[in-house]
């Protein structure tokens, strides 16, 4: 399947993410987390529009600790990018979908 949302773990996220040539959006949730089901629809379908500009992962903050601690996730969802490494925005909770798209699309401009 083309375009879609990808799962990263405490073990891959310096490499899948961090290391990335492309833009990056990580979205720390968990399954029992109500906004976060909320998301994933508008997730996956930015993964669509965005394939082979910007990577999306999802992060299970329940089955992995170590990433979602260093970067202080204290509330979830809890949505971050990345450019070549750097971390360059952050929304904690359920964003209106538009804003993850004006997100996605900063994140190709800059």
């Amino acid at each position: 399947m083309a375009g879609y949302v990808q799962e990263v773990s405490d073990a891959d996220f310096e490499s899948r993410v961090i290391e990335n040539q492309r833009p990056c959006l990580v979205d720390f949730w968990a399954p029992w987390c109500g906004p976060c089901q909320m998301i994933g629809p508008v997730l996956d379908k930015l993964a669509q529009e965005f394939e082979g500009d910007v990577d999306i992962f999802k992060m299970n903050v329940d089955a992995n600790s170590t990433v979602p601690q260093g970067m202080g996730v204290r509330s979830i969802p809890y949505l971050v990018t990345f450019k070549n490494g750097e971390l360059k925005d952050t929304i904690v909770g359920a964003p209106d979908p538009q804003k993850l798209v004006d997100l996605m699309e900063n994140l190709l401009e800059e």
